[in-house]
């Protein structure tokens, strides 16, 4: 069973709701001991990267030992794709650092020639794979070009071998990530209608492989 955890900082039931509509059995927990059978555990995620970070720390050690250990699939979502990374400029405590990189806030004083854009980076826009190879991953199989956002901050410095979509928004930045079993996006998959439920359906695949 895919196992959505609520720290309190995401709308989980929208998840659950939009996986009980792609016919797979989700359940929200809020406790790290009943994350010990999950198949898969999706993190979502709204808010502030210290809160998300602090709410997020009981949970670590059984996190650890699901995913990086017995290897099941993580979706990190929003919030939850930035806590992957080491640190963010939102704040002072440290992410998971499953995957190397830091979270920095849309900063627009480069551009020249262009209106000023809005922050928080909120609505529709479009997304793209960093690479289409072979060695795109699952979730990104037949991917759609289009997701909803709602961030003021975004990832950097990842490494390339960990970045697999983009978008611009001023300037193109990171908006999926991935380090073997480990996925995030910037995205909201769940309010993404359609299109998130095509990448949804990708991770629940993970599952089977």
């Amino acid at each position: 069973m895919i196992k959505v955890l609520d720290y309190g900082m995401g709308n989980c039931g929208s998840i659950k709701n939009m996986l009980r509509y792609l016919g797979t059995d989700a359940e929200i927990v809020n406790q790290p001991e009943r994350l010990s059978d999950a198949k898969a555990i999706i993190l979502p995620g709204i808010g502030s990267y210290d809160h998300g970070a602090k709410y997020l720390d009981p949970f670590k050690d059984i996190l650890e030992q699901k995913v990086l250990h017995e290897g099941i699939p993580f979706l990190g979502i929003c919030l939850g794709m930035q806590l992957l990374l080491e640190r963010s400029e939102e704040g002072k405590l440290p992410g998971l650092g499953w995957i190397k990189g830091e979270v920095k806030r849309f900063n627009f004083s480069s551009l020249k020639d262009q209106r000023p854009l809005v922050i928080p980076h909120m609505g529709w826009n479009m997304v793209k794979p960093v690479q289409v190879t072979a060695l795109s991953t699952p979730i990104e199989n037949n991917i759609p070009d289009r997701f909803y956002f709602v961030h003021s901050y975004h990832a950097d410095q990842v490494p390339e071998e960990n970045k697999i979509l983009q978008c611009c928004y001023g300037y193109d930045f990171t908006c999926g990530i991935q380090c073997n079993n480990v996925y995030g996006v910037q995205f909201h998959p769940e309010k993404s209608h359609k299109f998130g439920k095509h990448l949804l359906k990708n991770f629940i695949e993970l599952i089977k492989c």
